[in-house]
């Protein structure tokens, strides 16, 4: 396209201001609500995977509560508990099985450091592979380690409140001591983890986690544990091998396999795949209302074109009659409604990321953005090329009937 046709698009664009305007609307006001809707669902399902943020997807809990059927001469009612042995039992006898690591939890425990203190705590215990199951976000030190289980040292991993109320002076803590129901704890690693929608015995940034072997033996657990949290190995599905671990546990305490209130398990994977599926039909339902919108305001740009090729009939006469060709015709009414639909388009995208960055910079704290509300580069691309093929399509059928005026035709309309 030269500079003089670019030109004359312009021109004949900009003739009728006002109808130019509100035809373009249309078309911008339609790709700024796909825009929108996209960038925001998009920002949206980053903040909810936020709340499952360093737990594995393949994860199954299992807790104990009191049972609710009868079995093998127990009465309904009674109450029990899991057992370090059922580690190795899960261990053996599900092979498909990659981490069993099990845990214990004290609620409402005060911990202090001098006179700093941090009540309504949860003291947790576990070993060096519950990171398989709830990543830490560690901002200082390290996490529980074999060693520290096997030789049951007295050293901790405290969360982000804790941290906050413990050590207002901020800086790094490992080295420091606290204590808990007195006894001192030697701090060894911060999880900066917030609290999220899954939380294995309570919120992360509440926790100080300390060995099992050292729990269980500071508050004379004996063998019980509280939750054992286990994954799968690559390839396996969680779903199928939850009823064999239904039915091994059951079995070694007693417990009807069929009495889900005894047993309780949660499948993570579960919870993950009803994620996906609800952002995949948001998604869905995104597109539909934007396209649905943007396919009116393409209608409209078509429309107007007619009656734009309806008003110049004399000029195309005209131009028909010294020589122009009915292709020449037809690339200049494609063309300008390639160029209204163009423009008012990517004005609409523009405006769109916009307001989508200004969302984001409400949603940083502490310099730090929690989720990107903002349209990705593959949509944007595809969407400008939509926006292309639409305006061919919209001026398609006003660039049929401009190639149909002929000179005779121009005079008699005049």
């Amino acid at each position: 396209m030269d500079t003089d046709t670019f030109r004359e698009i312009l021109d004949s664009i900009l003739r009728n201001k006002s109808r130019s305007f509100l035809t373009g609307f249309g078309v911008f006001w339609g790709i700024f609500m796909l825009m929108l809707l996209t960038g925001g669902s998009q920002g949206f399902k980053e903040l909810l995977n936020k709340n499952f943020e360093g737990f594995a997807q393949n994860t199954c809990i299992i807790a104990t509560n009191s049972t609710n059927k009868p079995y093998k001469g127990f009465k309904k009612g009674r109450t029990w508990n899991l057992e370090y042995a059922d580690v190795d039992r899960l261990k053996s006898m599900v092979p498909e099985l990659e981490t069993v690591s099990p845990t214990v939890s004290l609620w409402g425990k005060t911990v202090t450091r001098g006179e700093n203190t941090s009540s309504s705590a949860v003291v947790k215990g576990a070993r060096a592979d519950y990171v398989n199951i709830e990543t830490p976000k560690l901002m200082y030190g390290r996490y529980i380690s074999d060693a520290d289980n096997a030789q049951e040292r007295k050293v901790c991993v405290i969360g982000k409140r804790v941290y906050s109320e413990l050590f207002p002076e901020g800086g790094d803590p490992c080295g420091e001591r606290i204590r808990i129901d007195g006894s001192y704890y030697t701090v060894v690693g911060v999880d900066w983890k917030d609290g999220g929608g899954i939380s294995i015995n309570g919120q992360a940034s509440d926790a100080v986690t300390i060995p099992i072997n050292q729990a269980r033996k500071a508050y004379n657990l004996g063998k019980t544990v509280h939750l054992l949290c286990f994954t799968a190995k690559p390839g396996y599905v969680m779903e199928d091998l939850t009823p064999r671990v239904r039915q091994i546990v059951s079995r070694a305490h007693y417990i009807d396999p069929t009495d889900e209130q005894a047993l309780f398990l949660l499948n993570t994977q579960l919870i993950f795949g009803i994620v996906d599926n609800l952002f995949k039909g948001v998604n869905f339902i995104v597109w539909l209302i934007g396209l649905g919108t943007l396919l009116a305001g393409v209608i409209g740009v078509s429309n107007i074109m007619m009656v734009s090729v309806k008003e110049r009939t004399t000029e195309i006469g005209i131009r028909r009659a010294i020589g122009a060709t009915p292709r020449q015709i037809l690339g200049q009414i494609i063309s300008e409604s390639i160029v209204l639909t163009l423009v008012a388009g990517l004005s609409g995208i523009v405006f769109s990321v916009l307001i989508l960055s200004g969302v984001e910079l409400g949603m940083t704290e502490d310099g730090i953005l929690k989720a990107a509300f903002q349209v990705p580069f593959g949509t944007a691309m595809l969407a400008a090329t939509l926006l292309t093929a639409l305006g061919v399509v919209a001026g398609l059928m006003p660039a049929m009937r401009a190639m149909q005026i002929k000179p005779v035709d121009a005079m008699r309309d005049e």
